[in-house]
């Protein structure tokens, strides 16, 4: 499973059966076929020979399967992708899985006892500037509301009506009051069923904790994904997100730990442009953000404002996701020109960050793929095809794919690392700090309260070691009783 994702991450399902029917012609028995499907008897009251004839099929599969792919994974370099860093990630996120995180069930139904009064509020407001009463939550319903009654520009045409997607009614928000009403409806509604309502149901009976599903062959990008509670869209920096993230509790003489890798795509993107303006930035732990502000606005560094930063930031990641003029200008509320004067103004200071773009782009149109650091590859076929639409977005996406993807394998890497090399502490022979969440460039540990300080110095500077680039990588970390103080 593991050697095939690497190999192509863009496949659906990476199940023994399925690999062995396409690699190998074998059509193997399921496990349902096995058991006799729904009205299955104990696995015990089979008998031992379909049991073993199972056994040793799934065994010779995974055999023949790994010479297979241990060619492939040769020939592409990225046996070392496999060895060092995913295989070993396995036992990993088994451990976190079977650790969980304790969650306070009390607190969660306050926050969902209050979204429910703002969503009863919300949908009163709603039925009031429509004129009448209808369901929200169907976009056909809404639909005819929005763009036959109200009369409102129906911006994008979907194959059963006008869409009524969060891209359209963001842009109809500054316009129409309905529509900034239905998005922040529809933000409570998806907080309310998917965390505060439905984690309480998921804390396990035995370890009254919450155990989620670390997916390692999801993403495309690398990343890591988590099912069976979603623990990685909980939005960090919003008001709400923040509540939630109170819910996330250490156990009694505990505290939580959150490191967190501080701009480490753009510090990816300075180390493989090897831009001299970017380098001396991070190198000079400048604030990049004014830095660029400073650079595109023709202002000092000291004078740059807060809303010059706030462009510059937009900017600065806008850039390595492949953001157009359109885009920047829909972001920023400006016109497509400005936003574009913004665009050469940033290449105009960071040459060699177009060049490394530019050379991103032609290395995928010629192999049709893009590597990150670690040769973890993502294929773009399309990147070369007819259609201007999948084309487009097959750049943007190659763009930004060594850079998050390089950021992926950084952090995965650093979690193996932190696990072999468990901190030694100066009260007892060794401490065990706990890993229990990792989210995107964060990770989360449990630790008792007297190894705090030792496990805060030494896996923090595990993470800023974890590999040499032309620019430091840099760390933040904070402590406290729930994941919200520690973040």
């Amino acid at each position: 499973m593991i050697a095939a994702y690497i190999l192509n991450p863009e496949r659906t399902r990476y199940g023994l059966k399925d690999l062995a029917l396409e690699f190998l012609g074998r059509k193997s028995k399921t496990y349902e076929e096995l058991i006799g499907g729904k009205n299955s008897g104990p696995l015990l009251e089979i008998p031992e020979n379909e049991l073993a004839e199972y056994a040793t099929a799934d065994s010779q599969n995974t055999f023949d399967l790994y010479k297979i792919f241990e060619k492939e994974l040769e020939a592409k370099k990225q046996t070392e992708l496999f060895e060092k860093i995913e295989m070993p990630l396995v036992e990993v996120l088994a451990d976190m899985e079977l650790a969980g995180v304790k969650i306070e069930a009390r607190r969660l139904k306050k926050i969902s006892e209050e979204l429910a009064e703002k969503l009863k509020a919300l949908e009163k407001d709603i039925f009031c500037l429509a004129g009448e009463k209808f369901n929200i939550n169907s976009p056909q319903q809404l639909g005819k509301i929005l763009f036959e009654k109200l009369k409102m520009p129906a911006l994008r045409r979907t194959k059963t009506g006008s869409s009524t997607g969060a891209d359209v009614l963001e842009k109809l928000a500054s316009e129409f009051e309905i529509a900034a009403k239905i998005l922040e409806y529809r933000t409570y509604s998806k907080i309310k069923s998917t965390y505060t309502d439905a984690l309480p149901e998921m804390i396990d009976p035995k370890t009254h904790r919450v155990h989620t599903s670390f997916n390692q062959t999801v993403a495309a990008t690398g990343r890591l994904s988590s099912s069976a509670p979603n623990l990685q869209n909980i939005p960090a920096r919003t008001e709400l997100g923040q509540k939630i993230r109170e819910a996330f509790i250490a156990e009694k003489n505990s505290k939580l730990i959150a490191f967190d890798y501080s701009q480490i795509e753009l510090r990816i993107l300075a180390h493989f442009s090897e831009d001299k303006k970017l380098i001396e930035a991070f190198k000079g732990d400048l604030d990049i953000h004014a830095v660029t502000a400073s650079q595109i606005f023709k202002v000092p560094l000291e004078a740059v404002t807060s809303q010059q930063r706030r462009a510059a930031k937009t900017i600065n990641f806008g850039i390595i996701y492949g953001m157009g003029a359109l885009s920047l200008a829909e972001s920023l509320k400006i016109s497509r020109t400005e936003a574009q004067e913004y665009i050469n103004k940033y290449f105009e200071n960071y040459h060699d960050v177009r060049e490394f773009l530019n050379s991103i782009l032609e290395g995928a149109k010629e192999k049709g793929y893009v590597e990150t650091l670690y040769g973890r590859r993502r294929y773009f076929p399309e990147i070369a095809g007819p259609a201007s639409r999948f084309r487009s977005f097959a750049e943007r996406a190659a763009i930004n794919a060594p850079l998050q993807g390089t950021a992926a394998d950084i952090i995965k890497l650093a979690m193996v690392r932190v696990r072999g090399q468990t901190p030694l502490s100066r009260r007892t022979e060794v401490s065990v700090p706990k890993m229990i969440l990792q989210v995107h460039d964060e990770l989360v540990f449990e630790v008792p309260e007297e190894e705090v300080s030792v496990v805060s110095k030494s896996i923090t500077k595990i993470m800023e070691e974890i590999v040499e680039l032309k620019v430091p990588l840099k760390v933040s970390c904070g402590f406290g009783n729930s994941w919200a103080e520690a973040g």
